[in-house]
């Protein structure tokens, strides 16, 4: 049973922010920053490719909720929210969660960089991906 699975049935303690009959919302125990929660279904899936479409969504809308409740209590100045999908990506449990991290500056402790490729060739890329349709 994975770690999240545990905590959905009450074996490890949390910090609830919300909680419904499919879902759960927890303080993530290595805060990135101040409020720093992850969002999940409890039934177990691997990750967001696995899960159905609208378990995925209610998980965003809760994060969405979560957002507004951030916002009064901490006024951060924006949010991520991200899925680590493969261990290449990050992920060290593999049951679907959402992290929804507020940020409150540049100096928070979260550095997100995007490079950018020399020149891609944006047309062969897209039409690529598009014959595996």
């Amino acid at each position: 049973m994975c770690i999240f699975c545990k905590i959905v049935a009450k074996e490890i303690p949390s910090h609830v922010l919300y909680e419904d009959e499919g879902y759960l919302a927890i303080l993530d125990i290595s805060q990135v920053t101040k409020g720093h929660a992850l969002i999940l279904p409890k039934m177990h899936y691997d990750d967001f490719r696995v899960a159905p479409d609208d378990v995925s969504g209610k998980c965003i809308s809760i994060a969405k909720r979560l957002s507004f409740q951030l916002e009064q209590t901490y006024a951060p100045l924006g949010y991520n929210l991200l899925s680590n999908c493969g261990e290449a990506a990050g992920q060290s449990v593999h049951h679907l969660h959402f992290h929804l991290i507020p940020r409150y500056d540049e100096t928070d402790g979260l550095v997100l960089k995007f490079n950018a490729a020399d020149h891609p060739d944006l047309k062969k890329i897209a039409d690529e991906i598009n014959q595996k349709k």
